[in-house]
């Protein structure tokens, strides 16, 4: 049996598709597997990622070509992925999710703790820009774009002193580059985040029957805590709400902090739980978020953005 697989051409979204073909040959020895690349508007949008007022921008080209038969399953960055998916499409599949921390680049290998006042640090999310000021207010945060490779060469330049990317992003596309682990205490990360989704066709069982051999039921779990959590709270790249589910035996705990806009108050929810009822532990989190007031928050970032798209 051979299947077509959809992903974005980026180096990372190839390297982590090619990943995902690996694990399913060990499950499949006979299956055939060949790449089809297509170009999302995230890709060809050059804007800042939080000023761009739409969901799912690196998915929703792929996954129209799964629901169109153009290929038979779609691999994505989870945290790429909206929450609603159109009807006749399903998230299929999560295998294991990667460590979920960030990491810090810098051009002469300080740390973010030691790098000197009035550097200039770059990332692409309004999380991780205000946790970088929440930790060090005397240095200068700035958006970046560009794929991995070309991130971590900006940190070499004369724009940027240092980045805050993804580790599972370095890991996946064995980048030999150093770098300091940022704990999740300080950087809270996107819900999601380190994971991998594999979204095929709803009818289509046969897909589904042959990527389940690949699941981790943990990472799962833990997945669609966080997904419900997002599903109360705007937990898009425009509203930085980090949030991290972990498995413990039976258990698992949800930890959700959430950031005003100079990034001086924050609110913090963990909640603990059945890890098989992943749903209201997420639905539980979010709505102790609300009577916190987390709305009042999500409206001063709307109004800082609509700031920052006119200037």
């Amino acid at each position: 049996m051979k299947y077509v697989v959809g992903a974005r051409g980026s180096q990372l979204s190839v390297a982590q598709t090619n990943l995902v073909i690996e694990e399913l040959k060990k499950a499949h020895p006979d299956a055939e597997f060949e790449i089809k690349t297509i170009t999302t508007k995230g890709d060809t949008d050059s804007r800042p990622l939080f000023t761009i007022d739409q969901k799912g921008i690196f998915e929703k080209e792929i996954d129209r070509a799964v629901a169109q038969k153009e290929v038979d399953f779609a691999v994505h960055s989870l945290k790429d992925v909206p929450s609603e998916l159109d009807e006749n499409l399903v998230l299929a599949c999560i295998p294991k999710r990667e460590t979920v921390n960030d990491v810090f680049i810098s051009q002469d290998g300080s740390s973010l703790d030691s790098i000197k006042s009035g550097s200039v640090i770059g990332t692409s999310s309004l999380r991780r820009a205000v946790q970088v000021s929440r930790k060090r207010p005397d240095v200068a945060v700035k958006p970046i774009r560009g794929n991995i490779e070309t991130r971590i060469k900006k940190a070499s330049g004369e724009n940027y002193d240092a980045i805050v990317l993804a580790k599972a992003g370095i890991t996946r596309l064995g980048v030999d580059v150093k770098y300091t682990e940022l704990s999740t205490d300080d950087f809270s990360p996107s819900p999601g985040q380190g994971a991998i989704a594999i979204v095929s066709r709803a009818d289509d069982s046969d897909t589904i029957e042959m990527l389940k051999k690949i699941e981790d039921s943990d990472s799962r779990l833990e997945i669609e805590a966080e997904r419900a959590l997002s599903d109360f709270v705007d937990s898009g790249c425009r509203f930085p709400v980090g949030a991290y589910a972990k498995s413990n035996g039976s258990e698992m705990t949800l930890t959700v902090t959430a950031f005003s806009v100079d990034g001086k108050q924050s609110l913090h929810v963990i909640k603990t739980g059945d890890k098989n009822n992943p749903k209201s532990l997420g639905k539980l989190a979010g709505e102790e978020l609300r009577q916190k007031g987390v709305n009042d928050l999500a409206l001063n970032w709307r109004e800082k953005v609509e700031e920052w798209n006119k200037t």
